[in-house]
């Protein structure tokens, strides 16, 4: 499998509107970062993870080639803004989507004409389906479990494929869900700043005793803020085995 971090930033994205730090002003490209989003692929399977408002800019540079599945995190605006903009994938067939219950609900209400008796023509084609924790799903060739983490009250859901995890908005995890990412070789999981305690999202530290916790030999550390710091200097801050990744980064699995 291969997994492309199509947007590795919180829901204000970097650079943020209005601020001046080193940060916001690098040119780096790896220092920009869109809203959080990945697409994970085989030779004949496309799964796309979350579908924020920049969706139709990440999907751009990538090959027009049919999403078999998307899977949903959760449904805050920065996962879901973008849901229109898959209108072009669905001349190669209906997307199937998935969510939790609260998740499958906010979609329904928040794009009510997409689920209507009688659809406008050229509305998104989505068949949305209802995911519970731990019943496994498979999607083509590829194994999906539905792992559930909180973000803060919200029960939000984190996605095991085989030997990889993909977890964002986290703040807790039970101990009987992190079971269930026992053994996995590359985890990839929310970590918000450095240092300032947050009440939904857990911080760097946090997601590096994670990784280290999973005995993970890879963790990719997204939906990151401005606060982390320039690519280069923040990498070097963290101990082997875990990294920041860059929009547009590109790893086997």
């Amino acid at each position: 499998m291969q997994l492309t971090f199509l947007g590795t930033g919180t829901s204000n994205g970097v650079p943020v509107i209005g601020c001046h730090c080193a940060v916001c002003d690098s040119k780096d490209p790896r220092d920009h970062r869109l809203r959080t989003a990945a697409l994970l692929e085989t030779a004949s399977t496309r799964i796309l993870i979350d579908c924020g408002p920049d969706i139709r800019q990440q999907l751009m540079p990538q090959p027009f080639r049919k999403i078999d599945a998307v899977l949903l995190t959760h449904a805050h605006y920065d996962h879901v803004g973008g849901l229109d903009d898959l209108r072009p994938f669905c001349l190669l067939g209906d997307i199937p989507m998935y969510g939790n219950e609260p998740c499958v609900k906010a979609v329904r209400h928040n794009f009510p004409y997409c689920f209507a008796e009688h659809l406008y023509p050229g509305v998104p084609k989505i068949e949305l389906h209802t995911l519970r924790k731990d019943e496994p799903l498979r999607v083509g060739d590829i194994d999906v479990l539905p792992i559930e983490v909180m973000h803060d009250k919200l029960p939000v859901l984190g996605y095991r494929f085989g030997p990889l995890a993909y977890i964002t908005d986290m703040k807790d995890i039970d101990d009987g869900q992190l079971a269930l990412l026992e053994g996995v070789d590359t985890l990839v999981v929310n970590g918000l700043r450095w240092e300032k305690p947050h009440h939904s999202h857990q911080l760097i530290p946090d997601a590096v005793a994670m990784g280290q916790k999973l005995s993970a030999r890879r963790t990719y550390i997204i939906h990151v803020t401005h606060d982390v710091g320039l690519y280069d200097q923040a990498n070097a801050r963290l101990p082997e085995g875990c990294l920041f990744p860059y929009d547009g980064m590109k790893i086997e699995v």
